[in-house]
């Protein structure tokens, strides 16, 4: 199954779910998902003070587009603070991160596998 057709609508049951436990004040509102590929597209937010930081340097199997529509977000590594307005595609293995937000931040983003379905 495909990610669904959706015309421009409120997502009513897209509610915001928390990360996961690890990451209080990190939560993730999914958009779409094909369950059978494992893409999505989902908005992340974390509130102020939201600490990925025990997560050390990322790395994904898939590609990844995001886009910060409010707020800040600091890449620990980099020591470097991103605005509204700011954009990344990472393909995959690009390492990036860990990350903290003192203001807040408001993104969205998009998963994707090319190539071979992941084993979801």
């Amino acid at each position: 199954m495909a990610k669904p057709e959706l015309e421009f609508h409120i997502p009513q049951n897209a509610g915001w779910e928390q990360l996961n436990d690890k990451q209080p004040g990190i939560f993730q509102k999914i958009l779409s998902k094909d369950n059978a590929t494992g893409n999505y597209t989902r908005l992340m937010k974390f509130e102020q003070g939201g600490d990925f930081g025990f997560a050390g340097v990322l790395t994904h199997d898939f590609w990844e587009e995001v886009w910060i529509i409010e707020g800040t977000l600091t890449d620990l590594t980099l020591g470097k603070t991103f605005t509204a307005g700011s954009y990344a595609c990472r393909p995959p293995g690009m390492k990036h991160g860990p990350y903290r937000s003192d203001t807040g931040v408001l993104m969205f983003e998009i998963r994707y596998f090319l190539g071979q379905p992941a084993a979801r």
